[in-house]
């Protein structure tokens, strides 16, 4: 574990979650820093005030001068750096860091590193999933679960993998990670990014700052960066590999995950639907096989995984009618690759009812309209942008809802034998819901009581 200069002023903006991991991994260092939050009142203001008795702590407008004087600042992934106070202390020569830095810093057992517009918490969860079940001692967090930092706290562990942010890696510096994978890139945030894509897209490419070795997605040229020749590169996507990449074969009428030309398993043994889950176990598989987790165990974690809850979950069938719960479907892509995956499951003349809207975060929806021109039966919005939703696909009307019970009700009425119900809202949850769970969940209880 590498020291860290006592002789410097750190100042941690930002007291959530990753805030409150920074503050308590320089306090187990015996490190001084100074706490600092946007808020007046941060949510849990009294837990800081008694957990870091000792630490100066200010609250409301960002103080220039602190910011100005300090060596470091520890930024938080919910505060957006482009505000006056952290750029003109930048400008000054002050260093922009965060947790994810520290951490990597720390540590020097290998580490797997995920981001993606979509399905990176699916492939986190599923590649520590793997390692665990080589027994491998694993720490699985980052923007999934918990924080990098707090993972520290009982010691090091023999490997690491950490789902990733943009907001998270807008702030790292040098990551060198074993092996990092940006595994798609869609519309997301752009709220966040002055609706630019490519301020977007640079962000999530700052994965690979410093990595051993990448996982490109063949299908999706934005995951792909410019990299010295030193750096090994292996890939995974829906169609047959090259030598020693992942993808996938038919063989004797039937397609099996692939190495190369390597049968490894078929298709039909994995217990997740939908193009987009094959993709993932794909994915899983390439980065796995860098950082040299055994291929049984992964083959044997991919029979038994069943995916996360919020994410493309099967909930019930009714007279008929299959319902899916992909509340985490929060942008564009994400709600696309959700009808692509179950529409390649259809039976002829089935069809897919989508369930979405909520806070469009500036998104562009006018991408739903392929899909849903050719899977779609009906489209039932929700929330404050279902409007917006409605103005950009022209495909067929949108019906509109009042709450998710409404929803689910006009969907199952509308719906025939075969059809899938579909929750995939393309947006964000908080005008309805404290956030995406509470909106799944509402989804489930509704299905539930049809």
């Amino acid at each position: 574990m590498s020291l860290i200069a006592t002789d410097q002023l750190r100042v941690i903006i930002g007291l959530g979650q990753t805030g409150l991991s920074c503050a308590r991994y320089l306090a187990r260092q015996g490190l001084p820093f100074v706490l600092v939050d946007t808020r007046d009142v941060p949510p849990n203001l009294e837990q800081i005030k008694t957990e870091f008795p000792a630490a100066e702590l200010h609250c409301g407008e960002l103080d220039v001068g602190l910011l100005s004087r300090a060596s470091e600042i520890l930024l938080s992934p919910g505060v957006a750096k482009d505000q006056p106070a952290i750029q003109q202390a930048v400008a000054a020569g002050v260093k922009l860091s965060g947790d994810i830095d520290l951490f990597c810093q720390a540590v020097s057992a290998p580490i797997v590193a995920i981001t993606g517009s979509n399905a990176k918490s699916t492939v986190t969860t599923l590649v520590g999933q793997m390692a665990l079940n080589a027994g491998i001692d694993t720490g699985i967090g980052g923007n999934l679960g918990t924080p990098v930092l707090d993972m520290l706290a009982a010691g090091e562990q023999d490997l690491y993998v950490l789902e990733l942010s943009s907001f998270q890696l807008e702030t790292v510096n040098d990551l060198r990670a074993s092996v990092a994978t940006v595994l798609n890139v869609s519309p997301d945030h752009l709220d966040r990014y002055d609706n630019n894509m490519q301020l977007y897209y640079q962000a999530k490419h700052r994965i690979f700052r410093g990595s051993a070795q990448i996982v490109i997605n063949r299908d999706d040229s934005l995951t792909s960066p410019l990299v010295n020749k030193q750096v090994k590169v292996s890939s995974f996507g829906l169609s047959r590999p090259d030598l020693n990449q992942f993808g996938l074969l038919e063989k004797n009428a039937e397609q099996y995950l692939v190495k190369g030309l390597d049968p490894l398993l078929r298709i039909d043994e994995l217990k997740t639907q939908g193009q987009h889950n094959i993709a993932n176990a794909l994915a899983a598989l390439a980065l796995g096989d860098a950082v040299n987790i055994p291929m049984a165990a992964m083959l044997q974690t991919l029979k038994t995984f069943t995916g996360l809850k919020h994410r493309c979950q099967w909930i019930a069938e009714k007279q008929g009618v299959t319902f899916f719960n992909d509340s985490k479907g929060t942008n564009v892509g994400a709600t696309v690759a959700a009808i692509d995956g179950l529409a390649a499951t259809l039976a002829d003349n089935s069809k897919i009812l989508l369930i979405a809207g909520g806070v469009g975060k500036g998104a562009e929806f006018s991408d739903l309209n392929k899909p849903l021109q050719t899977a779609g039966r009906a489209l039932i919005l929700i929330g404050e942008d279902g409007p917006v939703i409605d103005d950009a696909v022209n495909c067929f009307k949108g019906h509109y809802a009042d709450s998710m019970s409404e929803a689910v009700k006009l969907a199952a009425d509308m719906a025939q034998s075969g059809d899938i119900v579909l929750l995939s809202p393309a947006c964000a949850s908080f005008d309805m819901f404290s956030g995406f769970p509470a909106r799944g969940d509402a989804f489930i209880e509704a299905v539930e009581a049809l």
